[in-house]
C-alpha cells in the first residue's frame, strides 16, 4: 500500500450530531410549515444545543439508519423527507426511488443552504459546533504511528474549511498535505476524487486503499482496482457490514483497522 485514503465523516470523525442538527435547521428554513420543522422546533430554535439533546431527538437513530444510503449533503433533505413521511425505506433501490421524487432545484437548494447554515452555525459559537464533531481516538492513534507508512489523504463531501479546523483539533494537521484533502469542491463522487488523487500522486490504484464508513463509495470506486476497507465503527449496520462481506472488501473495525490495512506492526 502506497496510498490510504480515507474518508472523514465517519472514518475519522464522528460527525453525526453535528450534521442531523444543521440538516434539521436546514430543512426548517426551506420546509417551515413542514410537520417536521414543528416536531424539531427545539433543535431548530435553541441556541445552546447539547450534544445530548441530539442524541435524544426521536428522530436521530432513524436518521443514522439512513445515512449509509446517501453521498452529499442534500441527501439529508431526502432522509428528513422520508422521516416526515415516516416511509419504510430497506435498501439502495428504494432510497434512490425517494431521491428521485425531490426536485433537483430543492435538493440543489438544500445542498447550497446546507453550508450556509453552517458556516453560520461554526461563526457563532465555534465551541458548540466542536462539542457535536468528537474524533475516533483509535483512529489518530494509528495514523500517527504509521504516518510514515504510506501517503494519508481525504476524500470528503465535507467543506476543506470545516476539515481543516478539525484537523488541527485532532492534532492531525502534519499528515495531511493541503494537496491531498480531497473536499466536495474537488469532484461530486469518491471516484472522481481518486481519479484526481492518482493522476496527482501517479501511483497506481492498485497500490491505494480506500477506508469509508459506507458500502455504496465503496461499490463506486471498486472499478478502479483500489484495495476497499469498510469501517464499522461510522455511519454503517449489519446490512451494509453484510454487503460488504459480500463483496470482498476488507471489513474492519476499531479494534483490528491498523493490523488490516498495515499488518502487524
Amino acid at each position: 500500500m502506497k496510498a490510504l485514503v480515507l474518508d472523514f465523516d465517519g472514518v475519522i470523525s464522528n460527525s453525526a450530531p453535528e450534521a442531523f442538527l444543521v440538516a434539521v435547521r436546514t430543512y426548517a428554513d426551506l420546509r417551515p410549515a413542514s410537520d417536521l420543522s414543528a416536531a424539531l422546533a427545539q433543535l431548530v430554535r435553541t441556541t445552546d444545543v447539547t450534544l445530548k439533546d441530539v442524541q435524544s431527538s426521536f428522530l436521530y437513530s432513524r436518521f443514522l439508519e439512513l445515512m449509509p444510503l446517501g453521498n452529499r449533503a442534500e441527501d439529508y433533505a431526502v432522509i428528513l423527507s422520508i422521516l416526515e413521511r415516516n416511509l419504510q425505506v430497506e435498501d439502495q433501490h428504494a432510497y434512490d426511488r425517494e431521491r428521485s421524487s425531490l426536485s433537483a432545484h430543492f435538493l440543489h437548494r438544500f445542498h447550497e443552504r446546507f453550508y450556509a447554515v453552517r458556516g453560520e452555525f461554526f461563526a457563532h459559537d465555534p465551541v458548540a459546533w466542536r462539542r457535536l464533531i468528537a474524533p475516533y481516538r483509535p483512529v489518530l492513534a494509528w495514523l500517527k504511528r504509521r504516518a510514515t507508512e504510506a501517503l494519508l489523504a481525504i476524500a470528503t463531501a465535507k467543506d476543506r474549511g470545516s476539515v481543516r479546523v478539525l484537523l488541527e483539533d485532532y492534532g492531525l494537521t502534519d499528515l495531511f498535505a493541503e494537496e491531498r484533502i480531497l473536499d466536495k469542491d474537488v469532484g461530486v463522487t469518491k471516484v472522481a476524487h481518486l481519479q484526481h488523487l492518482q493522476q496527482m500522486l501517479g501511483i497506481a490504484y492498485s497500490a491505494m486503499t480506500f477506508l469509508d464508513d459506507k458500502v455504496n463509495h465503496l461499490d463506486a470506486v471498486a472499478s478502479l482496482g483500489v484495495r476497499c476497507a469498510l469501517a464499522t465503527w461510522g455511519y454503517n449496520g449489519p446490512r451494509e457490514q453484510r454487503l460488504a462481506h459480500q463483496r470482498g472488501y476488507l471489513v474492519c473495525s476499531l479494534e483490528d483497522a491498523e493490523s488490516k490495512l498495515f499488518g502487524s506492526s
